[in-house]
């Protein structure tokens, strides 16, 4: 007992001379960021195929975190496809936080509004994140929902997709949201935007926790998003939530199946 009490001790102190050589002057992360690799999120995300948001939900359920992650259904989907449902989003989870700036919102009198917004860009309100994006990711995006901010567009949303992104989802809004559509890249936003970045956000971090939606997103959890709105998985849960909703999806699409036959309806993907 005495022995045991000593090296309680001893780790306390470590702790707090470990605590103590993070001065609060330059921050603390109290929540350390977890990185995996694209195989492992790949074999993540086979889990993952084909499964529902009312799926995935069940599946939290079940694991004992009912009304966890789930997204505010104020943000929604920007675009639908009855079709072949492309608007659905499963994927890793890529974060970056904008906060309001306290920069000046305009070029000083004598200097070029082109030269402006682009060091604003390049310097302030740039896309870090993209440099971190994996074949799955999905980029979530934690803005400034009070201001009128197109931080989205059809350009920069393009190269996101090139680097390996399924989709998008903020808590705040996207410009040229018809092109996006027409382009049938998924995003999940609050609300349109038209400004640009410069003088409105500037980029807080990358890969960091996050709060979209009432709901905590850190990198590398499971985003799910479709129609009924988005949830977000736990990685740690992230292996035995799937295995719960793929249960409850097969259950549902063998129950489907047979009430698609006695009504003489055709098989359609949602019950093959």
């Amino acid at each position: 007992m005495k022995h045991s009490g000593i090296l309680l001790i001893i780790a306390l102190l470590l702790n707090f001379f470990a605590t103590a050589q993070q001065s609060p002057e330059k921050g603390i992360n109290y929540i350390e960021t977890q990185t995996y690799t694209e195989e492992e999120n790949a074999e993540i995300l086979k889990l993952y195929e084909n499964l529902r948001v009312a799926d995935v939900s069940d599946g939290m359920d079940m694991v004992g975190l009912p009304n966890t992650g789930l997204v505010d259904p104020a943000i929604h989907p920007d675009w639908v496809d009855r079709n072949d449902l492309s608007h659905i989003i499963r994927g890793i989870a890529v974060t970056a936080r904008y906060v309001p700036t306290q920069k000046p919102d305009r070029p000083k009198p004598d200097e070029d509004f082109a030269a402006w917004e682009g060091h604003f860009y390049s310097t302030y309100s740039n896309e870090a994140f993209a440099e971190v994006i994996q074949k799955g990711s999905v980029i979530v995006l934690d803005d400034v929902e009070d201001k009128d901010i197109g931080s989205i567009g059809s350009n920069n949303i393009l190269s996101w997709v090139k680097a390996g992104a399924v989709g998008v989802v903020t808590d705040a809004g996207s410009r040229d949201t018809d092109e996006v559509a027409i382009q049938k890249v998924p995003l999940y936003l609050r609300k349109k935007g038209r400004g640009i970045r410069p003088g409105r956000n500037e980029l807080e971090s990358v890969n960091r926790p996050v709060v979209i939606g009432g709901v905590l997103v850190c990198p590398g959890d499971v985003v799910v998003a479709d129609g009924d709105g988005v949830i977000v998985v736990p990685r740690k849960v992230a292996k035995e939530v799937a295995e719960n909703a793929q249960a409850v999806l097969e259950k549902d699409k063998a129950g489907r199946r047979n009430l698609y036959k006695s009504l003489g309806l055709p098989m359609d993907q949602t019950v093959k």
